[in-house]
């Protein structure tokens, strides 16, 4: 399952692997932590394995060993074996949940790369607003950062060679990052049954050398970019008419709002990252800010993912605080 020809084709040498081929710098994490858990898995098993067996040949029917004062209280073998157990799995555990946290700690000059799931394909938009569905084209050696929701159930992103699964939730944003190690074409799956073509939602990560990747990104077209179509939206949809600076409608300032904190009415503080703005433009009474009036209608059902995606980003580019709310 390494570097593919089309989503879906078979293995190129049919070779049975225990693992699949390894294409970004997070697998390499993931397989030694796999590793170790199997060697120490199998230690134990060999360990236990050992121990029935000379037990058995030490204690068979015909053996002469002393069989009476058996112990009555083994505490210390008991409490010794648990605490190294126990031990082990905290180291384990430790591992394993430094590896994840780092997925959500993106590099600050990730590129981004926004996914809207649906039934049953994969929409994915470059910042430059060159769209694609069904694949993704990303530079070797450079960290992408995706941004994904839902559009109708929910999905996974489930990329094998990158050992990169995450769900993909209506309602909700999930970000994960990656860098790519290896020039190729790797399998994009669903893995999160999502209804009847579910097990045909397959897709394809291509990863390019940089000047390929530019090359092929220059060529799409004379589509404005995300934050410009959310600029477009946000005068289209009257945004601008209450939240521009110069509006006589007492509303927010947007200006740099992405990774601020935000008072709210109720006394909470909430931090202003692309979550907090979807519920702002289809939920506006659920965290009114503090010193305004609940006024803003609600625009569900006007605007689709990919329209909150672009508003987003166009909120990014008048000013952010903290680029890891991406």
């Amino acid at each position: 399952m390494a570097a593919l020809q089309a989503p879906g084709a078979p293995a190129v040498n049919g070779t049975f692997w225990l693992q699949p081929g390894s294409a970004s710098t997070s697998a390499a994490h993931y397989d030694a932590l796999m590793l170790a858990v199997t060697i120490m898995l199998a230690i134990a098993a060999l360990a236990v394995l050992l121990a029935i067996a000379w037990m058995s040949w030490r204690y068979r029917r015909a053996s002469r060993v002393e069989r009476g004062h058996a112990p009555t209280n083994a505490a210390r073998l008991e409490w010794s074996w648990l605490l190294a157990l126990v031990l082990v799995f905290l180291c384990a555990f430790a591992w394993a949940a430094y590896d994840f946290a780092s997925l959500y700690r993106p590099p600050r000059d990730a590129m981004p790369v926004f996914v809207v799931a649906r039934q049953w394909m994969w929409k994915l938009e470059h910042a430059n607003g060159r769209r694609e569905i069904g694949e993704l084209h990303v530079p070797l050696g450079q960290p992408v950062q995706l941004t994904m929701t839902s559009q109708d159930v929910i999905h996974s992103f489930f990329v094998p060679a990158f050992r990169l699964k995450a769900d993909v939730v209506p309602g909700r944003y999930t970000t994960l990052w990656f860098t790519a190690t290896k020039a190729g074409e790797y399998r994009l799956f669903c893995a999160e049954y999502c209804g009847t073509d579910h097990a045909g939602m397959l897709g394809r990560i291509v990863v390019m050398p940089p000047a390929a990747f530019a090359h092929w990104l220059a060529q799409g077209g004379q589509a404005p970019d995300m934050a410009a179509r959310g600029f477009e939206l946000f005068r289209r949809n009257g945004c601008s008419g209450c939240h521009d600076a110069r509006s006589t409608v007492h509303a927010p300032d947007l200006t740099g709002l992405l990774g601020r904190q935000v008072h709210l009415q109720d006394g909470r503080t909430v931090l202003a990252d692309p979550a907090y703005l979807r519920d702002a433009m289809l939920l506006p009474d659920k965290d009114v800010v503090a010193g305004y009036a609940p006024i803003m209608p609600s625009f569900a059902g006007q605007l689709t993912e990919e329209d909150i995606l672009a508003l987003i980003e166009y909120i990014r580019a008048t000013g952010d605080a903290d680029v890891h709310t991406r």
